[in-house]
């Protein structure tokens, strides 16, 4: 990936910006279906919420732009994001990304890719920032998978790492429900970049690839366990491996509430692991993007407050640490 690729942001606007950066675009939405089963909705939702309840204000909100084909060919092959940028997949590939392939799904997924990759440009400026979209890590190089077409986490990653000399190293912290397969599968012979997933074992994706750390968790697990397991490898991955930048994966999907889950934890337990993990990097001087990952209830309102819950715990770390 060359530098010429990156989204760039303007330092005279984000000096003057105050509070914790977040990263949205009303474009992180598109039309599907209303009985479809994904929440698409939520992205917006979520920025209304932490407005509405006053976590952040409208100053704190940067626009990334759409990730360009270049840049997406750092991490997907050409063949692939030709196919999908002109509509030319298949039935069966469209079938097993979830969606039926439109130029609204084209342009939100190359929104959201640019949201995570500005969150992480931020990042590396301030050392915190937090996109209301992102954790697309079911996207292999020639595929999608599972509601995930372009993989935003190997993407922000990739061009990260390669727009440096030495390469940045990049520790990817996916504690979504789900394994992070593309996510593991595009860096499995990548020692620059660590792919840490603690997920439910018996859950989607059901073939496993291998990731640098995969801890595969039971059915039913609550806060206390998870967040024994969290703890346990956290702090030891940061001094072992020692990152330039983390990438946090921070689904909600655990929740007992969440139909695609099978986990227990409750919102103090996300709380306290968002909180853990953003307060754990931010101290040992690391900078850490978050995104939002996977989270799948009904409720879209309730889903979307559950959501912010990674922003409002980085909201606690950006005050407490006076970033």
């Amino acid at each position: 990936c060359s530098p010429q690729f990156m989204t760039v942001v303007s330092t005279k606007k984000y000096n003057i910006a105050r509070g914790l950066p977040i990263v949205h675009h009303q474009g992180y939405i598109c039309e599907i279906p209303a009985d479809h089963r994904f929440p698409m909705s939520k992205f917006t939702k979520v920025l209304d919420c932490l407005l509405k309840d006053q976590v952040i204000t409208e100053k704190q909100v940067f626009t990334p732009e759409a990730a360009s084909k270049d840049l997406v060919c750092c991490v997907h092959t050409e063949e692939y994001v030709n196919k999908f940028f002109s509509g030319k997949t298949t039935t069966e590939e469209q079938r097993r990304t979830g969606f039926q392939w439109s130029e609204g799904i084209v342009s939100r997924c190359r929104l959201e890719t640019g949201g995570t990759v500005l969150a992480t440009q931020i990042a590396l400026e301030r050392g915190l920032a937090c996109s209301t979209a992102g954790g697309t890590h079911h996207a292999f190089p020639n595929y999608g998978s599972g509601f995930c077409l372009l993989n935003d986490l190997a993407v922000a990653a990739k061009l990260c790492m390669d727009s440096s000399v030495p390469k940045k190293k990049i520790l990817i912290v996916d504690l979504d429900v789900h394994q992070g397969d593309g996510t593991a599968f595009i860096f499995g012979n990548e020692p620059n970049v660590f792919t840490f997933s603690v997920h439910c074992g018996k859950n989607f994706p059901f073939r496993k690839q291998q990731s640098d750390l995969d801890v595969s968790i039971s059915e039913g697990v609550e806060d206390g366990e998870y967040m024994d397991i969290v703890q346990t490898y956290i702090s030891w991955l940061l001094d072992s491996f020692r990152p330039d930048v983390v990438l946090y994966d921070a689904g909600v999907d655990p929740h007992k509430e969440d139909e695609l889950g099978k986990l227990k934890l409750t919102d103090d337990g996300l709380f306290q692991r968002d909180h853990y993990v953003i307060d754990t990097v931010v101290s040992k001087g690391i900078p850490i993007a978050t995104v939002i990952g996977g989270g799948y209830t009904r409720d879209i309102d309730k889903l979307a407050s559950r959501h912010t819950i990674v922003h409002r715990a980085a909201a606690k770390v950006w005050q407490r640490r006076s970033l």
